[in-house]
């Protein structure tokens, strides 16, 4: 798993970048123990921060034992597990409907159903991860 890692040559940038990244860890390890809560994406947001912040911690968190697993599958052009794709798909129909239900403008409810739609097809176009 060898990549390339270009670092923001502004350091008010890299303290930026490494705050998200902090935070983007903190939530997905929430989302760990949430269900409502999607680990994966914000620990590729974490990867993606730390990727032009600090290569330290880059490394850290892709060769973590608990937390790389989550995210060096579909870093390395692996796939995502068919049990994640499901998990996903069936959380995220099932909070934006509850979303549509408490927010009653039209709206409100083409964007979340749009933004629905286009995830799904962005995760069921992905790479299906062969089980283990």
């Amino acid at each position: 798993m060898s990549r390339t890692l270009r670092q923001s040559q502004h350091r008010s940038l890299r303290y930026v970048l490494l705050a998200i990244g902090w935070l983007s860890v903190a939530l997905g390890v929430i989302g760990i123990f949430l269900p409502v809560l999607p680990t994966t994406p914000f620990l590729l947001l974490a990867a993606a921060c730390f990727a032009r912040s600090s290569e330290r911690f880059y490394r850290w968190l892709t060769e973590h034992p608990r937390l790389g697993p989550w995210i060096r599958d579909y870093l390395d052009g692996n796939g995502i597990p068919l049990k994640g794709k499901v998990y996903a798909i069936g959380l995220m129909w099932l909070s934006i409907g509850f979303s549509c239900y408490l927010v009653q403008r039209p709206w409100a409810q083409a964007f979340m159903l749009t933004s629905a739609v286009l995830v799904s097809a962005y995760i069921l176009k992905q790479k299906t991860l062969p089980s283990r």
